[in-house]
This record gives structure tokens, C-alpha cells and sequence, in this order.
């Protein structure tokens, strides 16, 4: 570890490795750190991804793909199920990962790349200087370190502290924070084919019930309900309950907890010479908590622009302004429109999530686009015509100008 570099990441996830890979690949001297001793571990994640966008980083690999899922089947209250194919069943359907070897493969590209990756290594406070990020002090088996730095990014997940250092509000409302439960379990005996949600006030109050298959009888086997609904009955509860009833005689073999973001973009991801990824950017998807492809779409981004920032000799917002523009007119754009549609559905007793799917029952998902879809919807809802006004009318403004 050099006391010097020109890219310092600040967390080794899927943003964190794809923004080291990026930054090195340009010829860029890159940092990445890890507070955990294992890259990857542990796992907070339904592991879902869609074949399509991961093909765009990286080179599937049998050692991490635990399985490859044709569609998914959402589950209403009344047990009404739409089946939709992969293609259009959303970013978290596709290939089935094994996170833990995943990471570490993503990790192991930004090294090959040219990247340092130390892990054990803790950033606890940025180098500041005139306003500007100027590094990170670290503490690595108990030593501190300065270690400077053109540009830091940071992709420390969730509970980030890199934003608020930099002067950034990251704060979440319990409204806006998806707690989370899941189970690794076996003996589910579920298609292993596809995806499952289940969905309903009782199952998982303003959140979803997930069954990800990966292979062999195994299953992820999960909850997210938003955190202001997390009271005495909480993700853990309603996890077991769900449990208990679908599948009393499966085990368990592993447990994780966490939170997601489903906040929607914030106000900015970037100050003088630091950018956010990922989690610790808020760049999860606010309907299905899912952030993979995001975080390593808004990692290539951040790694580009350093690149170009840093061989201009700027680093000041007024540069690092590209980085904000691209993530927000591409993942940003999606995001924006997730979160209205969240903000409609999570106020949706019971009664009308069944009458939703009802209206469903009989279409064909093979091949759908997004505003298709929406117009099945509003056929048969009328309601949701106004309750989902603007994302209508932002998805008919981008196929209007895509055919442009």
C-alpha cells in the first residue's frame, strides 16, 4: 500500500470493483479497500441478476452462477399467479448468483486490471484541503495510514459513512429503508426454473416475499418490508411466518439480515473530488431493492469519468458533474420511475393487490414492453391512470424520443 494514488474506492462490492477495474484499465494508479476480511461475505442479497445487463460486465462463469431462470411467478394475497417471462420479469431475473464467489471474481478483475485490493482495511475519516477531497485515512490491522488521493469514490454500501464525510446527505427515512431477511434453505422443493414473489399486506407489509432458486434443492428464501412497518412484528417474524406455513419441513442452512435503500435518487452523488456508487449512492432499485447491475452500471460510469477528470486536472464537482448527468439519464431514469410506481403500490390494501392480478390473469408477458404493460393495467383499472400519471407519461416521453 503506497501512501499515493490516483483513485482510491472505498468498498469492494459490485460499484466498488467496477469502478477500480475501470479507473485501472485507463491507466489510472487504484486503491480498493475492504473494511470485511472476506470479499463478498457476508452475503446481503437475493443474488438475482438479469443475463442481459451482467453480460455487459463481466463473462458469465458456471463457478458463480448458481442457476439460470426462465421467469418468474408473483403470487397475490389470493394465491392469483401471473408468470412472467425473464425477459421482461425485471433486472434481479436471469442467472442466480453465488455472491460470495461472484464478488470475489469482480474483485480479482480490478486486480488483474492493475488495481491494489486490501482488505482488513478500514477508511475512517476523508483527507480534506480548500474544500476538496484530497484521500482517505485508513486503519489496516490496527495501523493508521494517510493515503492521498486525486479522486476518491465511495462504495461503502448502505450504512455509508463516505457521503456524510464529504458533506452529502445520505440519510434514510424508515420509510424510504427496506429491512430485510433471508434464509438459505433446502429441501423447498420449488421449480427450480424460476423466481418467486409473493406479495400481500399479511406476507410482507409494503414489500415482497422472494424465493430465488440456486440449484440442487437449494433456495434464497426472503423478505423485505419497508422499515417504517417494521415494528414488534418485524423482516425476521413475518419471514418465519412464511416459513412455517410454506415450507415446515425445509431447513435452514444460513441467515442473513440488512437493509436496502428504496429512497429514490438523492439530491447529489458527488462533492469536490469524491463520487458515490451504488448503495452508498442510493442507487437500488425502490421496488424490488435489487442494486447489482446498478451499482456496476454507476461503477463503469464513475471510473470513466475519473479517468477524464483526472487527466484534465480538474476534480471539482463542475467535472465530476458528468458522472451525475450520465448515471441519472440512464439508471436514474428508471429508478425515478420505480419509485413512483413503489409509492402507488405500497398504499394497495389487500383486496385491490388481488384485483390487480385478476386483470392480469390471461395476458400474454413473452413479450411486453414496459408500456404495454401499462395499458393493460389501466384497461382494466381505471384508477391507475391517475395514480401512476407521471410515470406514464415519462415512459411515453422516452418512447417517443428513443423513436426519435
Amino acid at each position: 500500500m503506497k501512501s499515493e494514488y490516483d483513485v482510491v474506492v472505498i468498498g469492494a462490492g459490485p460499484a466498488g470493483s467496477i469502478a477500480a477495474k475501470t479507473a485501472a484499465q485507463k491507466g489510472l494508479s487504484v486503491l480498493m479497500i475492504e473494511k470485511r476480511q472476506e470479499i463478498g461475505d457476508p452475503v446481503r442479497c437475493a443474488e438475482g441478476v438479469s443475463k442481459i445487463w451482467l453480460r455487459k460486465h463481466i463473462e458469465p462463469d458456471h463457478r458463480w452462477i448458481c442457476a439460470d431462470v426462465k421467469g418468474s411467478r408473483i403470487y397475490s394475497p389470493d394465491g392469483t399467479m401471473i408468470e412472467m417471462a425473464e425477459e421482461i420479469a425485471g433486472g434481479e431475473v436471469g442467472y442466480v448468483l453465488e455472491r460470495k464467489i461472484f464478488d470475489r471474481a469482480l474483485a480479482y478483475d480490478s486486480a488483474k486490471a492493475g488495481a491494489e485490493v486490501m482488505v482488513k482495511t478500514r477508511a475512517t475519516d476523508l483527507i480534506m484541503e480548500n474544500g476538496f477531497v484530497k484521500g482517505v485515512k485508513v486503519m489496516h490491522l490496527g495501523e493508521t495510514y494517510d493515503i492521498k488521493a486525486k479522486i476518491v469514490i465511495g462504495a461503502d454500501g448502505v450504512e455509508s459513512k463516505v457521503g456524510r464525510w464529504a458533506g452529502i446527505d445520505t440519510s434514510i427515512k424508515p420509510v424510504d429503508l427496506e429491512t430485510c431477511a433471508q434464509y438459505l434453505m433446502s429441501g423447498t422443493g420449488i421449480d427450480q426454473n424460476y423466481c418467486y414473489f409473493y406479495i400481500g399486506n399479511e406476507v410482507a407489509p409494503a414489500g415482497y416475499v422472494w424465493i430465488f432458486p440456486k440449484g440442487n434443492d437449494l433456495a434464497n428464501v426472503g423478505i423485505g418490508i419497508l422499515g417504517s412497518k417494521s415494528g414488534e412484528k418485524n423482516a425476521v417474524y413475518y419471514l418465519d411466518e412464511f416459513v412455517k406455513k410454506n415450507y415446515p419441513n425445509a431447513s435452514i442452512l444460513e441467515m442473513d439480515v440488512g437493509g436496502v435503500p428504496v429512497c429514490g435518487s438523492i439530491e447529489k452523488t458527488i462533492a469536490n473530488g469524491l463520487m458515490l456508487v451504488g448503495d452508498a449512492a442510493r442507487q437500488s432499485d425502490p421496488i424490488t431493492g435489487g442494486g447489482i447491475i446498478n451499482a456496476m452500471e454507476a461503477g463503469k460510469i464513475a471510473g470513466e469519468v475519473a479517468y477524464k477528470a483526472i487527466s484534465k486536472g480538474d476534480v471539482s464537482t463542475k467535472a465530476l458533474k458528468e458522472y451525475e448527468d450520465k448515471w441519472r439519464t440512464t439508471i436514474g431514469y428508471e429508478i425515478d420511475n420505480s419509485l413512483i410506481v413503489k409509492n402507488t403500490f405500497t398504499s394497495f390494501t389487500d383486496k385491490e393487490i388481488n384485483s390487480l392480478a385478476h386483470s392480469l390473469e390471461g395476458v400474454n408477458f413473452s413479450s411486453m414492453s414496459l408500456l404495454d404493460l401499462l395499458y393493460a393495467l389501466f384497461r382494466a383499472n381505471k384508477k391507475l391512470l391517475w395514480d401512476l400519471r407521471g410515470l406514464f407519461k415519462n415512459v411515453v416521453k422516452y418512447e417517443l424520443d428513443f423513436e426519435r
